[in-house]
């Protein structure tokens, strides 16, 4: 008899670890603690009654899993998150700012050419955003589960083999489109793309992985944020739009004051925003070999540093406006002037006021105020509309 009840406890036993071994960690803990509070051991019993032990535990683990499934978001909201939302809303404003910012005089920055080529870049660029930060997350499940648990594929909400469909759609129609249009895909739009997509690409797949190596992660990220980004949709707008067939993102780049300040101000931007963002992901980098700057010197200098270095960037910015403002030629530009101006310093205010009283070692409050950078580099991005 009591060999009975031991097999059919081991039966029950592997079946459930079977089960166990293919949910996710929070579904299977779940799932483990309630199919345990089912079995009662009360001493020797019956095969019968230990089979219908076993049979309820299974039954009790089946309908949770049930449960969870339907809890489940739908596709479109897990399809939001893998995005990586905050990022997707900082290119959608960056894009029709850097043709505003092209733009010769505010009359030409609403012209109905300016606003096409502007939507149209939106879109593949939007994707190519998508590209890049779903990359990420496919290629660091491992990791994400100890930072990041509540990213989709991480949380299990998403497959893999999902968010692998995912990116490869996206980059297909994104680099499909930079040449669908004999105008719109422009030269500077493709540099945006490819740019992007290889840098992005290096960053983060395997054998490459250049997000290993502190000083290669940072000039994926300077060269996209900054010079890709601002250059290639800079000389988009000014060869789809205003009809310039020699602007290229180089010339761009070195030959107008703007493209090249606005690349400056967002490459430095971007640095802070990347090096913060690792301050609160030291755990799983470190395990998994990612020798950021955070795990290499630790997470307090490098959070003082980037606080440091971008308070300094918006007062440089904000002084540069305000002496801007007295050499305007005309009263409604010195308005605009001095208004960003005076922006940029409250911005740099901010910053030391929201990094008071942040543990650099807590990941929550490091996360908050990364996301509080994130909100002045929205804000950045709409003052281009207004600098002349």
């Amino acid at each position: 008899m009591k060999t009975y009840h031991q097999l059919a406890l081991l039966l029950a036993s592997a079946s459930g670890a079977a089960c166990f071994s293919s949910l996710p960690q929070p579904m299977a803990s779940r799932v483990a603690f309630s199919a345990a509070k089912s079995i009662h051991y009360n001493g020797p019993s019956s095969p019968a009654t230990t089979l219908k032990t076993s049979i309820d535990a299974t039954t009790a683990l089946d309908n949770i899993v049930e449960e969870e499934e339907t809890d489940k978001p739908p596709f479109p909201i897990v399809l939001w998150r893998f995005t990586r939302p905050h990022t997707l809303i900082g290119s959608a404003l960056a894009i029709p700012a850097i043709h505003f910012l092209a733009a010769p005089s505010f009359s030409t920055a609403f012209s109905t050419a300016n606003i096409v080529a502007a939507l149209y870049a939106m879109v593949p660029s939007l994707l190519m955003n998508l590209y890049i930060t779903g990359l990420n997350q496919v290629t660091d499940v491992e990791i994400d589960k100890i930072n990041k648990p509540d990213l989709p594929i991480a949380a299990g909400i998403m497959s893999k083999k999902t968010g692998i469909i995912t990116v490869l759609v996206a980059l297909i129609i994104s680099l499909s489109l930079g040449v669908a249009h004999p105008v719109l895909g422009s030269e500077g739009l493709n540099v945006a793309l490819w740019g992007s997509c290889i840098l992005g690409t290096l960053y983060s797949l395997p054998p490459f992985r250049l997000k290993r190596f502190p000083l290669l992660a940072a000039f994926c990220i300077v060269a996209v944020r900054g010079t890709i980004i601002n250059a290639g949709f800079f000389a988009h707008a000014q060869s789809a739009a205003f009809g310039v067939s020699s602007a290229t993102a180089l010339n761009c780049l070195f030959g107008n004051m703007k493209c090249a300040l606005s690349s400056l101000f967002f490459g430095i931007f971007g640095i802070v925003i990347a090096l913060m963002k690792d301050v609160p992901d030291v755990r799983g980098d470190a395990i998994s070999n990612v020798r950021t700057f955070s795990v290499r010197i630790g997470q307090k200098r490098i959070f003082h540093a980037m606080r440091r270095l971008l308070t300094g960037l918006l007062f440089a910015y904000g002084a540069g406006f305000m002496r801007g403002a007295f050499m305007a030629p005309s009263a409604l530009l010195s308005a605009f002037r001095g208004a960003i101006g005076v922006a940029s310093v409250a911005g740099g205010l901010s910053v030391r006021k929201e990094a008071q009283g942040v543990d650099p070692e807590d990941p929550k409050e490091v996360y908050g105020f990364y996301m509080h950078l994130w909100k002045l580099f929205y804000l950045s991005y709409l003052a281009l509309f207004f600098v002349r």
